[in-house]
């Protein structure tokens, strides 16, 4: 009911399937179809306020632009008498001729007169209504792509919030460990931040404070846990482009150390050492 789809329908610029559709929910819903009355008899209400009032003047401006034939008027056909050489008919049939009366032919005369007057009436009412109605399109137009970009910037307000609130909820844990990661000879700039919680088996790392170089389309960087002297695979990441705030990891109950090494998109198997770039001991 406020998405204006509505008013297109009693404004006719709906597909069929739109038009049944919004049919079929006035049927089911009775708010629906009183939404679709009140905007009838609104659209009526503006319709009625641009209509146009005709000065009293035009008539009859435009009835002294109207000629006749006074002579075709004025004439009547007087009675003739038949002879016997033109009689056709049996002497028992009588033939009339019925003179034509002028104040008929004047009252025809106003009524065309008349019916003219209230087409061009109508015709200007229509035009005006007409670009009334596309105005209110426009209008209409505008306000949906208005609430477009409203609801836009409250779904990301909410995102935002909903990131905030993570943050806070993992630093404000004491159930997290703070892990910080710092760079090696091949990353000396380095460094990332892993929140690890034994407790809930959870690991997450820092997307929005982390720094890192850049990487080709064809790596991706790899976290590593080193349990009891064995690296163990938590999972790939990107270091840049990442809408992410806290990205989540796999899940693991015990690490003695964090580490990330640049591997093959998609992960390896093994880390490659050589590739390593950051590191930090819990």
């Amino acid at each position: 009911m406020e998405s204006g789809i509505l008013e297109l329908y009693v404004l006719g610029d709906l597909s069929p399937e739109e038009k049944l559709k919004v049919e079929e929910m006035a049927q089911l819903y009775p708010e629906v179809k009183a939404e679709l009355a009140e905007i009838e008899k609104t659209l009526g209400k503006l319709a009625d306020s641009y209509a146009i009032e005709p000065s009293e003047g035009l008539r009859d401006n435009f009835l002294s632009k109207l000629t006749f034939n006074e002579e075709d008027t004025n004439t009547s056909i007087s009675s003739v008498n038949l002879d016997t050489k033109q009689q056709t008919f049996s002497s028992h049939n009588n033939a009339k001729v019925i003179p034509l009366n002028s104040s008929k032919l004047n009252f025809y005369k106003y009524s065309f007169a008349a019916c003219f007057t209230l087409l061009i009436m109508s015709v200007a009412a229509l035009f005006v209504l007409y670009n009334n109605l596309q105005e209110s399109k426009e209008q209409l137009a505008v306000l949906q792509s208005s609430n477009q970009d409203y609801a836009n910037q409250v779904n990301y307000l909410d995102k935002k919030v909903e990131s905030t609130n993570e943050i806070l909820s993992v630093y404000t844990n004491p159930d997290y460990k703070m892990v910080e990661l710092k760079g090696t000879a091949n990353s000396p700039e380095s460094k990332m931040l892993v929140a690890f919680n034994p407790k809930e088996q959870k690991v997450m790392i820092d997307m929005k404070n982390m720094s890192m170089p850049a990487h080709d389309e064809n790596h991706q960087y790899q976290l590593w846990a080193l349990v009891d002297g064995k690296p163990v695979d938590l999972g790939v990441f990107d270091g840049v482009n990442s809408e992410a705030v806290m990205k989540k990891m796999k899940a693991i109950d015990k690490a003695q150390a964090f580490a990330v090494t640049l591997e093959p998109k998609g992960g390896s198997v093994n880390p490659t050492l050589e590739k390593m770039m950051v590191m930090g001991a819990i």
